[in-house]
Parts: C-alpha cells; sequence; structure tokens
C-alpha cells in the first residue's frame, strides 16, 4: 500500500523522492491499532520537517493519513515519508510544500536472531535527522554482510561506536546500561527505555568492548535486540539486562494511532 495525502501515488510524484533523495521519514510498528512512542514519532516528524523545509507539519492530518494503511487488528509496518514532489535539484531552498507519503508492510515476526556486525568508521549527514538518505548506511550494511556479518555498526572519527545502519546500540558493563553519546540519531525506542530504566551515557571506544558484559540493538520494528559479536568481541545471546530491557520494552502501553 502506498498513498501519497490519502490518494494513491504516481510514478511522476515519486520522481522528486527517487532523483533528488532528499527528505525524512519515521517508521513504527503498530500492534492492534497502538504505536509504541506514537507521540516521539510525531515529535521527530515534526521536528525533522521543520529543519528541511522550514515549515510546520500537521500531525494530526499526518494520523488519519496513517490510519488509512493500518487493519484493524493484527500487526503492521507503516513508513511516513515526508518529501516535497516539486523540489528542483538546483534551487532545494524553494521546496517548502512537503507532502505526507504512507507506505505499509507486514510487520515481522517477533523475536528475531541476535545480530553479528562489523564496525566501519562512518557519520551520517545530519545524524539527528532520520532522512531518505539511506546510501551510506546501506553501502556499508551490504559490505558487512559480504564478510560474514549481518550489519554496520558506525562509528565517529575517535573509533567511538555511534550508532547502527536503521538501529541504535547500548551495552551493560556488569553495573549500569550505558548508551554510547556518539552523533546519531535519537531513536525512539532507545527514548523510551532511557525513561523506563536507570542508564548512563558516555563515549564508549572499540577498545572499552571487551569490558562490556552484554551488547543489544534498538529499533521501532524489532524492540531489543541482543547483539552477539562486534567485530572480533563476542557477547551472550541472552543476558539478564537483556531479557529486562525487553520485557521493560514489552510493557510499554502503546498509543492509539
Amino acid at each position: 500500500m502506498a498513498e501519497l495525502n490519502g490518494e494513491p501515488v504516481g510514478t511522476a510524484q515519486l520522481q522528486s523522492l527517487a532523483l533528488t533523495n532528499y527528505g525524512h521519514f519515521t517508521t513504527m510498528r503498530v500492534d492492534d491499532g497502538r504505536v509504541r512512542g506514537l507521540s516521539l514519532h510525531m515529535d521527530r516528524l515534526r521536528r525533522d520537517c521543520r529543519t528541511l523545509f522550514g515549515v510546520d507539519l500537521d500531525t494530526g492530518r499526518v494520523r488519519e493519513l496513517a490510519r488509512r494503511a493500518v487493519p484493524v487488528a493484527g500487526s503492521t509496518t507503516i513508513r511516513i515519508t515526508v518529501y516535497d514532489p516539486h523540489l528542483d535539484l538546483g534551487h532545494p531552498a524553494a521546496a517548502q510544500d512537503p507532502q505526507v507519503l504512507v507506505t505499509s508492510r507486514p510487520a515481522g515476526a517477533l523475536p528475531v536472531p541476535p545480530l553479528r556486525v562489523r564496525s566501519v568508521p562512518y557519520v551520517r549527514d545530519v545524524p539527528a535527522v532520520k532522512s531518505v538518505g539511506l546510501f551510506g548506511g546501506l553501502h556499508h550494511r551490504r559490505q558487512a554482510q559480504l564478510h560474514g556479518y549481518d550489519d554496520a555498526l558506525f562509528t565517529d572519527p575517535d573509533r567511538a561506536v555511534s550508532e547502527g545502519a536503521t538501529w541504535n546500540i547500548g551495552f551493560y558493563d556488569g553495573t549500569r546500561i550505558i548508551w554510547p553519546d556518539s552523533p546519531c540519531l535519537p531513536g525512539v525506542t532507545m527514548a523510551l527505555l532511557r525513561s523506563a530504566l536507570p542508564h548512563a551515557s558516555r563515549p564508549v571506544p572499540l577498545s572499552a568492548l571487551p569490558d562490556m558484559q552484554a551488547a543489544f540493538a534498538t529499533n521501532a520494528a524489532v524492540g531489543v535486540r541482543p547483539i552477539t559479536t562486534i567485530d572480533t568481541a563476542a557477547f551472550p545471546s541472552s543476558h539478564p539486562v537483556v531479557e529486562t530491557l525487553q520485557t521493560a520494552y514489552g510493557e510499554i502501553a502503546g498509543e492509539v494511532l
């Protein structure tokens, strides 16, 4: 299913998105009409729209459009993409009429297997914005998979851990949950867990990985996912802290879409 402003979207309307790759989005898992962190997703869309287009986004209208893509019962993953179909590559400053594209697909089964990841130095353009510019992340994901891993883990210029290609990362150091404080996209799932459980934020250089007792990934599609390998560092596929995080996330009530 794909609709632009509530109407079936045509090729011409998608041309700007495909050729300029300028816009932003959020992805939500909808379970029986409810979304964990819905308000945070809407805040993200509003904030990023102001950053990229300089205008305010009507998130009430966004929710109306999103509801059209969701069945009454069951689980669905929807992506809300905001872009200007009339954007001119030579004059992006004129792009100030963002439109709302809603796409949907069946939600994946949970739980998902643990991740094995390969670190790579990479910082996304404007890290705090969930932009549609996915080339760099997908390129590094592909390279990681070609080398036998599941995904890529990004590090900053100081070789400190920042984020995954489409997920945040956290650790347990034996005392508390640690969220790396390098520039990254502030994920909704991470924000919900930070509000629910004690934690600390600090740099996590790759050299500190042997000191960590557990590692995990978070995003809206899967919740909390164990990480068992980062380069040559190994972590358990199950750990009490990761299980606590999974339970805490599962107990967060979803908001009605």
